[in-house]
């Protein structure tokens, strides 16, 4: 099994404020890995320097053994937390925008995500409700065949039954030829699909290792250690 994620050292200071502190970790294909933390521990940056957004101050994050650059983008499809759509654009706009920059984005699964979603091609992004914009954005990351699929918060602005139904999207989208990083709040719903979990806080790796082998050494969910881990 190769490894498609490696990261290596990697700090990132913003001024004086060093926001990641030495962070090492790989992955291997056809696994999942949450990265879980509070607000404000550094998730979000460390997801933006694996998808090629922010470069770290030190150290390296490569992806198939080419360091994160723009060649590493076209394999890598990353759903951030906030919005990056254009307001004036209808789903149909945010599909032919896609289509015409990604050469693996899939039409005929994209059709098939709105349908589940129950999304329109002719609804407008400004129109859309927050978890309707939500459900959007992760169809659209969902429909390229990627290496990397980065999800940050994917279920954050849905309903608990939607939450259910989204969660079997993509456990249907893990390959064993890709990967796939999730950040949530809600682990209790996501961390059936976890093979690693790293807990992150103040910038440093807290603890990190198979999920079942950190079930046993705590006794307990990777819920109950975020709690313990984090005193929530």
């Amino acid at each position: 099994m190769d490894e498609i994620l490696e990261v290596s050292n990697v700090f990132k200071n913003y001024g004086n404020k060093e926001v990641l502190k030495d962070i090492n970790f790989k992955l291997k294909e056809g696994k999942v890995v949450g990265i879980l933390g509070p607000n404000g521990q550094g998730k979000t940056t460390l997801l933006n320097i694996i998808g090629g957004l922010i470069k770290p101050t030190s150290g390296v994050a490569s992806i198939d053994g080419i360091n994160v650059s723009y060649e590493t983008k076209k394999v890598v499809s990353f759903l951030q937390e906030k919005n990056v759509l254009y307001n004036w654009m209808s789903i149909k706009d945010a599909i032919n925008f896609y289509k015409d920059f990604l050469k693996d984005f899939d039409s005929n699964k994209m059709s098939d995500l709105l349908k589940f979603m129950k999304l329109e091609e002719n609804m407008t992004v400004n129109k859309l409700s927050k978890g309707m914009l939500e459900k959007l954005s992760l169809s659209l990351t969902l429909s390229r065949k990627a290496r990397l699929y980065i999800l940050d918060e994917p279920i954050s602005g849905v309903d608990t039954v939607t939450r259910d139904k989204i969660v079997n999207v993509i456990i249907d989208n893990i390959t064993i030829d890709s990967s796939m990083i999730i950040t949530t709040h809600y682990i209790g719903e996501l961390e059936n699909i976890f093979d690693e979990v790293l807990f992150l806080g103040e910038g440093k790796i807290i603890e990190h290792g198979d999920a079942e082998e950190l079930r046993e050494k705590y006794g307990t969910s990777i819920e109950e250690i975020y709690k313990k881990i984090f005193n929530e």
